[in-house]
């Protein structure tokens, strides 16, 4: 059991780690590096960098989500109802916003980006196409804030989760 706990722990905090540093570093200074050059389609070249990066991200945490519901069964051995569920609820999160933002929002914003045939930074703000543009962009941060919380929820339960007793046989 210890083998699987420790292994749940690494791909969390792996992706955790991964997670955290994209949205703190890596997303912004791209972003604000391309608007500082001033070039016409910053956030066309900007969004065409960190899109894949975060598609990798979201494929990846509901990977590592959906094994660990599986080998839930291991990791909550011992565990009373509440911190069980807790668990099983922050994978299952974790599983659905990265699902969401890989497969729903990402696709949608693709679709969009094909039907304006411009870099967004020349489509005008009152345009139907950009304010949903907008409105997917801001689910998918909101997705993602979501998925790393409970990721961090599933870490701290795991990582205080407790381990079978083993009775020690004093023959």
């Amino acid at each position: 059991m210890r083998i699987i706990r420790i292994l749940a722990l690494l791909l969390l905090g792996m992706w955790l780690g991964a997670a955290v540093f994209f949205s703190a570093s890596v997303a912004p200074n791209v972003f604000g590096v391309l608007r500082r050059a001033d070039l016409a389609n910053a956030s066309s070249l900007a969004g065409s960098i960190v899109s894949p990066l975060l598609s990798t991200l979201n494929r990846a945490g509901f990977e590592i989500a959906i094994f660990l519901l599986v080998m839930s069964f291991f990791l909550t051995v011992g565990q009373t109802l509440i911190p069980r569920l807790a668990h099983l609820i922050s994978l299952a999160v974790l599983a659905t916003t990265t699902a969401v933002g890989h497969w729903v929002i990402a696709a949608r914003i693709a679709v969009l980006r094909t039907a304006m045939a411009l870099p967004i930074d020349q489509i005008p703000p009152s345009d139907e196409r950009r304010i949903a543009f907008d409105s997917l962009h801001r689910y998918s941060v909101l997705l993602f804030a979501v998925a790393i919380l409970a990721a961090t929820v599933a870490f701290v339960l795991i990582g205080r989760g407790r381990e079978p007793s083993r009775k020690i046989s004093h023959d």
